[in-house]
């Protein structure tokens, strides 16, 4: 049976950006990562993307006791980091995730800096199970505009300012001339890191990684997607 108990590893916390978004990190957060990477070696991985956009390559089921270990455990360096007060979950969901497309097979969407929500209450949970040659996120401020995060109210004015703009060649890296980096976070095996849904980010694909679909030798990601509201 794999176990899902996490590492005692330190959380770090550091604000980027001119809006200081808070991105959390720890270098080694579970005690048996390779168990993670078995359980996805098992699993039935089918495409996540279609002719217009979505992530770029296969997912599988993650399990729930997984989403719920790393929520509850999270919820409370969440909560300090982001200074929300008392919170509870009330959604998560989450998928293995392998990135399979090659940069000539990517959609104009696949090939931006992207929002997974405008709601500020969630957050993305990502958790390599793949070394640093697979790249790892970036996170970008959207020049035309000065926007690093996204908002139902930035929406409008944003969307009109891109749609005047294009997109990268390929996977996104410095996101020049639209778009300049804020930070980034290096693919690590067992690495993991957490950040509000609503900042501008695209996973980081070198041109030199070989991509595969087989989770033991792929870019294998644990995602998870958690929504908090106030607990009053």
């Amino acid at each position: 049976m794999t176990s899902f108990a996490l590492a005692r590893s330190k959380l770090t916390a550091r604000a980027v950006g001119v809006e200081g978004e808070v991105l959390l990190e720890s270098d080694a957060a579970f005690q048996q990562p390779r168990g993670l990477v078995d359980l996805a070696a098992s699993s039935t991985f089918l495409p996540a993307y279609s002719a217009t956009g979505g992530y770029p390559g296969l997912r599988a089921s993650l399990p729930r006791d997984y989403i719920r270990t790393i929520v509850e455990v999270l919820a409370g360096p969440i909560s300090e980091a982001f200074s929300l007060g008392r919170i509870r979950p009330v959604k998560a969901e989450g998928a293995f995730s392998i990135v399979t497309l090659s940069d000539d097979a990517l959609s104009a969407v696949q090939r931006a800096p992207h929002v997974d929500s405008t709601n500020p209450y969630q957050f993305a949970i990502l958790h390599y199970l793949c070394g640093e040659a697979f790249g790892g996120t970036t996170f970008f401020r959207h020049r035309a505009t000065g926007f690093e995060t996204l908002s139902e109210h930035r929406l409008p004015r944003y969307n009109a300012s891109r749609a005047n703009e294009g997109a990268a060649s390929g996977y996104v890296d410095t996101g020049a001339p639209w778009f300049e980096r804020t930070a980034r976070v290096s693919a690590g095996f067992n690495r993991l890191v957490a950040y509000r849904s609503c900042v501008l980010h695209s996973g980081y694909v070198p041109a030199s990684c070989v991509l595969s679909p087989d989770p033991r030798t792929g870019r294998l990601t644990a995602n998870v997607f958690v929504t908090f509201a106030a607990d009053d």
